[in-house]
């Protein structure tokens, strides 16, 4: 299912920085700690926030700084070219839509089928990483967020552990943005990110980003979930991975709403009138596994029967990823060690779940109320040439970046 990662619910992964910190049960047994132990990051040549030569760039150092890794310029130009390779394939797909000569693959068809158009390709960001991690420089995070605004043809996958720091890390990116936006030779796409950002802030969230929160169990269901729902988004997700016991969640699936989109609480008397009141999921997309690694957590089954059940009842997409390292042989009412091999891997009563929300990106939705420009917001010069679609260069000005339509 994945073309460039092993992760079968995306297309792409894509890590701006490396590193993290632990902050609950399910950080335990880290794979990407483990994966950075087995390749050596420290060593190569990225940029070090709070190290320098050969130091373990995990959680943090014999000093108790925080360690991270910026990754490299070429590695950020990857998603740029998915960007670009997604909109050729929508093009080329408008323009040969009626021709009844088209050979197309069986998956592209499937998606033509199901979604009326081709399949947006979805990266997750960041699989080794925390990408509102407060201890990553707002930089790093304001050029993260402008690459994001820059790839209009793909879907990115926020997902994040901390999703009660949000509205504090986009205030701080999107402040940065606008001083950018004021002295930065590339000021016009900062113009262009303080903007959507702002937007963001008051309600009017970017259609291409998905924010998912990891939920590993019922207390970080009940601490993380309701923070989730105060981010302004159009497809909130849940990453019960792993899964370490029951989560019950069904009561805050649904929620009333005006139908709009327009992003209000669950108060009934929160709306803002433009479609009457009626329900509608707050979690649109629920992704279920077990632990993997030699130091893996049995799932039991029924705790993911129980989320797959709430999921059918409240009408969320449901994805079951894997087992984990254990299978359970409910005969014997044992964990068996489970095999790459294992056909069962991904088998939830010996069905595969692989089910995906839609894209709105793709989807027509009225228009959300905006904000008004605040006295001192950063202004487009007089005379200037319209945005690029994207960014010249990353924090810093020493990562040279392409702009759209030339070969990276």
């Amino acid at each position: 299912m994945a073309e460039n990662t092993k992760i079968e619910w995306c297309d792409h992964t894509f890590n701006p920085w490396i590193g993290c910190t632990k902050v609950s049960e399910g950080c335990r047994n880290c794979y990407a700690e483990a994966l950075n132990r087995r390749h050596a990051w420290a060593g190569k040549p990225w940029r070090i926030c709070g190290a320098s030569g050969k130091t373990p760039i995990w959680g943090n150092d014999t000093a108790g700084r925080p360690i991270r890794a910026r990754t490299s310029a070429a590695y950020w130009r990857g998603p740029l070219k998915w960007n670009r390779k997604a909109a050729e394939q929508a093009i080329l797909a408008q323009g040969l839509r009626n021709c009844a000569a088209l050979a197309v693959s069986p998956s592209a068809q499937r998606d033509a089928d199901l979604y009326g158009h081709p399949r947006r390709p979805r990266v997750f960001c960041a699989s080794l990483a925390d990408w509102l991690d407060p201890n990553v420089p707002v930089e790093w995070l304001a050029d993260l967020l402008r690459l994001w605004f820059a790839c209009q043809n793909l879907d990115i996958l926020a997902l994040t552990k901390r999703p009660e720091l949000w509205r504090e890390r986009i205030e701080l990116a999107c402040g940065l943005a606008g001083e950018k936006a004021e002295t930065d030779k590339n000021w016009s796409d900062w113009s262009d990110t303080w903007c959507i950002l702002f937007d963001w802030l008051h309600g009017n969230p970017p259609a291409n980003v998905w924010i998912g929160a990891t939920v590993e169990n019922q207390e970080m269901a009940d601490k993380r979930i309701p923070e989730l729902l105060k981010i302004p988004a159009r497809v909130r997700f849940l990453s019960v991975e792993p899964m370490l016991g029951q989560v019950v969640c069904e009561d805050v699936m649904r929620r009333y709403g005006c139908g709009c989109r327009c992003h209000h609480s669950n108060d009934k008397n929160d709306l803002c009138g433009d479609g009457g009141i009626i329900e509608f999921p707050a979690i649109h997309w629920v992704i279920c596994g077990g632990e993997s690694g030699p130091h893996a957590r049995p799932m039991h089954p029924d705790w993911a029967r129980s989320l797959r059940d709430q999921c059918k009842a409240a009408g969320v997409p449901f994805f079951f990823k894997q087992w984990g390292a254990y299978w359970p042989d409910e005969p014997c009412g044992c964990f068996r060690k489970i095999k790459k091999s294992n056909p069962a891997g991904r088998l939830l009563d010996g069905v595969e779940h692989n089910e995906f929300p839609f894209s709105p990106s793709a989807q027509k939705f009225p228009p959300t109320p905006t904000a008004s420009t605040p006295k001192g917001a950063p202004r487009k010069r007089a005379g200037a040439a319209g945005s690029s679609d994207a960014p010249d260069e990353c924090a810093g000005g020493d990562t040279s970046f392409i702009k759209g339509g030339e070969k990276c």
